[in-house]
């Protein structure tokens, strides 16, 4: 008996998303997505073109038009599309209970700006505070597509088995005990018992393994799996809803419910904080009053609101859970998952990584490390084992076909599969055996004992 040993080394597998354009032959900003992209930035876009203009216009003396009311207009005009949003929220805030935001802060500080006559500076703060929110929903954006794809697993459609045959239907509408239908390269849609014979399957969307896993008849199989050797049927166990897979992409969606230390703590500092600065802002105008000789109202309420807006928490408030949120769509983009930021202060601690199994850390292709052989030449061993493992779709099989060796190539007969142990076959008028050590022991083959202080995948070949 020769053995030779495979060593597997695990791949990461990217999802290749593809799209199709369903508005071919139709002006591309007619799109919906197109059409938002266009609605989102267009206030801020238009709000800063006439706030350009607006300032141009007061330090050119060639323009005496722009004065008075014209003036307060072409401003007025200029804050309101990023203004009354931002308004809006504040007075939302307010029906909810939460007076002091720092949406408060701010319309109170462009509005007594406007009030004094500083209309493009009302404008601007409102226009810097829009873009800072369009550069936050593009990182949010960014990082929800990045958990996305690494978790886009769900399959569109399942070919379940009525009124004769198997139709295509959403996955939702499928019912606990119907029969479905995967081909190869196909996901699985639900959780199921396997009908057919076998199935070889790529669960590592479910379990991290890129290691093929072999399903004989009645055991389970889940949802997210891809089918990698034949067409399989499956009887559903659970609804769509219910699936493996479902209640992973449920948890990843929600990841940013479990909030960090650090985000807690900011929100509560941001509720005693704002309404602090407002009264602070109040004293800042008032009490000048009764300690300046030479006071002068506008002047102080001018430095009330600057005090306001440089105080505003907006940066504070922002930027600890969107750098969290930055944190957990970067992690999905290089394959990593948490399931909220609590998590991602964690690590920060940890100094010792334990994996539990190679598919984690490793790739998912296999490769030759070592051939032992002690009757054959190591060539002609290869060539009796690379007949049988032509005859098979199995991954460590298409490792060893990429040997190379000199001479003519044999052809194996008589191939058949034994089912979790291995193939056996003739090749060359020589009855062989390949697979594991069950496959041996069963057919009274001796091992050598040090095949059990391997740890690496081993294939072993009997011969004659």
């Amino acid at each position: 008996m020769q053995s030779g040993k495979i060593q597997k080394r695990n791949i990461k597998s990217d999802t290749d998303c593809c799209s199709t354009d369903d508005n071919q032959g139709h002006d591309s900003q007619d799109t919906p997505e197109n059409t938002s992209v266009f609605k989102t930035y267009f206030p801020a876009i238009f709000s800063f073109i006439l706030l350009i203009l607006g300032i141009a216009f007061d330090y050119f003396e060639t323009f005496p038009f722009f004065n008075g009311w014209v003036r307060l207009v072409w401003y007025g005009v200029a804050y309101l599309p990023v203004g009354l949003p931002v308004m809006k929220e504040g007075w939302d805030s307010i029906k909810n209970g939460e007076f002091f935001t720092e949406f408060l802060l701010m319309s109170i500080a462009t509005l007594g700006a406007f009030a004094l006559k500083e209309y493009p500076e009302g404008v601007a703060v409102m226009l810097f505070y829009t873009v800072g929110e369009l550069f936050q929903a593009a990182a949010v954006k960014k990082s929800k597509n990045n958990i996305k794809a690494l978790l886009d697993v769900r399959p569109n459609e399942a070919l379940v088995y009525r009124n004769s045959d198997f139709v295509s239907v959403d996955p939702e509408s499928v019912g606990i005990g119907e029969k479905i239908q995967v081909r190869v390269g196909e996901k699985i849609p639900l959780d199921g018992t396997l009908l057919s014979p076998k199935a070889s399957l790529n669960t590592a969307a479910i379990t991290g393994e890129s290691k093929p896993d072999s399903v004989e008849k009645s055991e389970k199989v889940f949802a997210g799996s891809i089918n990698l050797d034949t067409v399989i049927e499956i009887e559903t166990t659970a609804e769509f809803k219910d699936s493996s897979i479902a209640r992973i992409l449920d948890l990843v969606q929600n990841a940013t419910a479990r909030k960090s230390k650090t985000e807690l703590f900011i929100r509560k500092f941001a509720r005693i904080y704002t309404p602090i600065v407002v009264f602070l802002a109040i004293g800042l105008t008032l009490l000048p009053y009764f300690f300046v000789d030479d006071y002068i109202f506008g002047d102080w309420l001018y430095r009330a609101l600057v005090f306001l807006v440089i105080s505003c928490p907006c940066a504070l408030v922002i930027s600890i859970p969107l750098g969290y949120f930055g944190g957990l769509g970067a992690a999905s983009r290089n394959g990593i998952l948490f399931k909220g930021a609590s998590f991602l202060d964690a690590i920060t601690k940890v100094n010792t990584v334990v994996m539990d199994k190679t598919g984690t850390v490793t790739k998912g292709v296999f490769k030759i490390k070592d051939i032992q052989s002690n009757t054959f030449e190591e060539a002609a061993f290869m060539k009796y084992l690379m007949a049988m493992e032509a005859q098979s779709t199995h991954p460590i099989a298409k490792a060893i076909l990429e040997y190379k060796a000199d001479g003519p190539d044999y052809e194996a007969t008589e191939v058949s599969e034994v089912a979790g142990k291995g193939l056996k076959g003739t090749v060359d008028g020589k009855p062989i055996l390949v697979g594991n050590k069950a496959l041996m022991t069963s057919n009274i083959i001796e091992v050598p004992t040090e095949i059990d202080n391997i740890v690496e995948s081993i294939v072993m070949v009997a011969i004659d």
